[in-house]
């Protein structure tokens, strides 16, 4: 199907010629908006939205909330993002699997939860099974918060899973149905590798030298014509993509159906009142006010919490300078054997959680660590690279006696060389293989790599067995069988569908199966 948007009119040509902009070509090629505060970005995104709220499926990522009043006219749905990461990536999950327009409220969060909670419905989106790619617009507005050019005052974590999850949706969501079109205050803001996927873009007013160069860079324009963009009058913006137009040209955005929550701020006169009576509305208390309380004497900012990393290291020096450590007894096998119980017990209480297979390995390292503290286990306390082999080796569950065996290690040995985001996977495949059990299901792979998506899983599979690490093959019942070449070893035939997650939180989720 063909479709013309229309967004606006033609400023260089007389008579008002219809600005369209081709809808089918847009799913294919993604578009970036840039324009100062104040250009018209959002008014542009409102009226793309509006234009084609009944032809295509939409989710908007909305860190301001001014996107929820399309909920009133066009019928979206407005997900709260106050939730767990666990929950926005079902959700988005689900907003895939029934084609239900939405936009994401990310108001009253600070920056970091914001990127969190855009992580995870993106990448809930760009998960969802294959049955359910159907074509989609992916609109962020002030997207040089979710991928930033440089570290700023976030964690470097949030940053990353951030960053990753925008470059997912631009660089390869368009096979998955998802198009991109995300819009920024500042194309140096913004990161490169995310801008540089758009073939369409939509230039608004914009004042710094670089902005302007950057912009007449990606225009095809000469640097002397770049003086135009400061010129550009608030919802006119220069065109130029496949779905827009072959050469730079000038629009002007029309008319939108529905407004922000705010509105525009007008000019008001000031009321007219007397000096004196203006002074004591403000040093007098009024009528309906609550009695006045003492005021409190101002103090400083609190200082910047301290990482958890530091508040070990301040408590491991205070107790040494205070009375240092007694030689311990000598390491025996009991001991050890106990430490390597203890270590055990903690990571299983770690797991236990069910959202601790979706966790980072860094946050799941930071929660273990406090645990040993918390529970004294004597010895160094693991190092970051020693604790991914036991996690990855508690993830397939395997418990310690076995995991000293001869042939557990030689498993063991081989993960050790292969990418991280699979060796919890190839482990998984090991101990069925090496009990003999059925082929693990598609659901429980997709655990065992940090996903609910089993598409995910089968994909990862595929991987695997085109760099010959594993062999699948069926048997006559259409039951999975999974052979390990390095190690001689087979799984047991497994159904792959066998495995369903409990839904979580059944009946209080907008989205809820059933």
């Amino acid at each position: 199907m063909k479709a013309g948007i229309d967004m606006g009119v033609v400023s260089s040509a007389p008579g008002g010629q219809a600005a369209l902009l081709d809808l089918e070509e847009l799913l294919a090629t993604r578009l970036l908006v840039q324009g100062n505060s104040g250009s018209g970005k959002s008014h542009l995104l409102r009226r793309l939205l509006e234009q084609s709220a009944s032809l295509v499926q939409q989710a908007v990522i909305d860190p301001e909330g001014d996107f929820v009043t399309l909920a009133d006219k066009f019928g979206h749905v407005v997900v709260d993002a106050s939730r767990s990461e666990g929950d926005i990536q079902r959700i988005a999950a689900r907003v895939r699997q029934h084609r239900v327009s939405v936009v994401l409220s990310l108001e009253g969060l600070d920056a970091e939860a914001q990127m969190r909670c855009a992580a995870a419905f993106l990448g809930g989106l760009f998960d969802a099974d294959r049955d359910y790619w159907y074509p989609m617009l992916v609109v962020v507005d002030e997207a040089q918060l979710f991928a930033p050019a440089a570290a700023g005052e976030v964690s470097d974590e949030a940053r990353k899973v951030s960053l990753g999850a925008m470059t997912n949706l631009m660089c390869r969501g368009r096979k998955r149905g998802l198009a991109g079109i995300i819009a920024t205050q500042r194309l140096a803001k913004l990161a490169k590798n995310v801008a540089a996927e758009a073939s369409n873009f939509l230039m608004g007013r914009t004042f710094l030298d670089i902005d302007m160069a950057r912009a007449a860079d990606l225009l095809g324009m000469e640097r002397r014509q770049a003086e135009m963009f400061r010129d550009l009058e608030r919802g006119h913006f220069v065109a130029l993509g496949p779905a827009l137009s072959r050469r730079p040209l000038p629009i002007r955005i029309g008319a939108v159906e529905t407004s922000t929550r705010t509105g525009t701020f007008k000019l008001m006169p000031l009321p007219e009142q007397p000096k004196e009576d203006a002074r004591d509305l403000i040093f007098k208390a009024g009528e309906d006010e609550v009695a006045a309380r003492p005021a409190m004497p101002r103090r400083a900012p609190p200082p910047p919490a301290p990482s958890t990393n530091d508040l070990l290291a301040q408590l491991a020096r205070t107790k040494a300078a205070a009375a240092p450590e007694p030689q311990g007894p000598e390491v025996t096998e009991e001991t050890k054997a106990e430490r390597e119980a203890a270590l055990d017990a903690i990571l299983r209480e770690i797991l236990d959680d069910p959202e601790a297979a979706f966790r980072t390995v860094a946050v799941l390292y930071q929660d273990f660590l406090v645990r040993c503290r918390i529970r004294r286990v004597s010895g160094k306390p693991l190092n970051l690279p020693a604790f991914r082999r036991r996690l990855a080796v508690a993830r397939a569950g395997v418990d310690t006696a076995r995991a000293e065996g001869t042939e557990w290690d030689r498993a063991v040995a081989f993960a050790a060389d292969l990418e991280e985001d699979i060796q919890g996977v190839y482990l998984l495949i090991a101990r069925a293989a090496m009990e003999g059990a059925p082929c693990p299901p598609d659901g429980e792979i997709a655990r065992a790599c940090g996903s609910r998506s089993p598409g995910r899983a089968r994909r990862l599979i595929a991987y695997m067995e085109t760099r010959n690490i594993v062999v699948t093959r069926n048997d006559p019942r259409g039951l999975r069988i999974i052979a390990l070449p390095d190690l001689g070893w087979e799984t047991g035939p497994g159904d792959p569908n066998a495995f369903e997650e409990p839904p979580a939180g059944e009946g209080r989720d907008l989205f809820a199966m059933g």
